[in-house]
């Protein structure tokens, strides 16, 4: 059977943004299968609509299962993770630009506060998270916007990620330029090995 990654986009992303194409090909002539699902509502993304869309994209997660998420979608990934029955265990997970701590520099707008709010305040265990990820990869910028680097804390310390901080990829955006990231590639590559 072949090992599936599943590209996870975040707020206002798409699968066909920025980095995600190109990664989609290169995991594709490394010979995965590939799967990129365009989340609903991406101006007002909620956990209620997220976290089963991408449930219903997987549908059975097993050991060849692997995920990439960028921003709002390590988010889904890991809420997703922690939704799984006991037992279940996914091949891994790569987070660029992922957080569980907080955001900074978003818009002054009640919507994107309520949004922000709902995803770093509605709890999350991340101990349930981490019993289904044997292993998984971060990656953070040192130049970030909205992610401060302490947002790596969680990831490297709750669920034993390996981190890396790339210099001076702002939020890892299309919009900023980042039209490939060979990082997130070896890191998928790394885990599946």
């Amino acid at each position: 059977m072949k090992k599936r990654v599943f590209l996870v986009h975040g707020w206002e992303g798409a699968p066909e943004k920025g980095w995600f194409p190109w990664l989609r090909q290169q995991l594709i002539k490394n010979g995965f299968e590939v799967h990129a699902p365009a989340l609903p509502n991406t101006s007002e993304l909620r956990i209620k609509t997220w976290v089963p869309a991408l449930a219903k994209a997987v549908g059975t997660a097993d050991g060849q299962t692997y995920f990439v998420g960028h921003s709002m979608g390590c988010q889904t990934i890991s809420r997703y993770l922690a939704s799984l029955p006991d037992g279940v265990q996914v091949g891994g997970a790569v987070f660029v630009a992922g957080f569980f701590k907080k955001l900074t520099n978003l818009e002054d707008d009640p919507l994107v506060r309520d949004v922000a709010k709902e995803w770093l305040e509605t709890p999350l265990d991340l101990k349930k998270v981490k019993s289904h990820l044997p292993k998984s990869v971060g990656i953070f910028s040192d130049n970030d916007p909205y992610v401060p680097l302490d947002n790596q804390d969680d990831y490297r310390d709750q669920l034993g990620s390996t981190i890396f901080v790339e210099h001076q990829k702002h939020h890892f955006s299309g919009d900023e330029g980042t039209m490939d990231l060979p990082a997130a590639l070896e890191a998928v590559l790394s885990l599946a090995e």
